[in-house]
């Protein structure tokens, strides 16, 4: 395995483990959270080094907070940014160990 360099690990936050993720692990996709500021480009290197797989592409997405009220309280959720991640043919990254 190649060495990384501990900034990709503030790149690439947690993977995201959902029913949606786990359908999308059936079409060499696999989906993270990503820092706020993170790039395509920084995504796309953390994601090589950390796990070395090739990947062919990356879509990211910006989901703002929603307000909730529990127990009578009014509260917000934080924004977050995910990467899907499609990776090459062959390619596999099992979310389930971790890094």
């Amino acid at each position: 395995m190649t060495t990384s360099d501990p900034r990709h690990y503030d790149v690439i936050l947690s993977p995201v483990i959902t029913e949606k993720a786990t359908n999308a692990s059936e079409q060499s996709k696999v989906i993270f959270r990503v820092a706020m500021a993170a790039t395509k480009p920084q995504i796309k290197e953390a994601v090589e080094k950390l796990f070395d797989v090739k990947v062919k592409s990356v879509n990211t997405l910006r989901r703002r907070g929603k307000w909730k009220v529990f127990k009578g309280r009014v509260g917000r959720q934080s924004d977050s940014k995910r990467a899907i991640v499609t990776l090459e043919e062959g390619q596999r990254i099992d979310v389930t160990t971790g890094l």
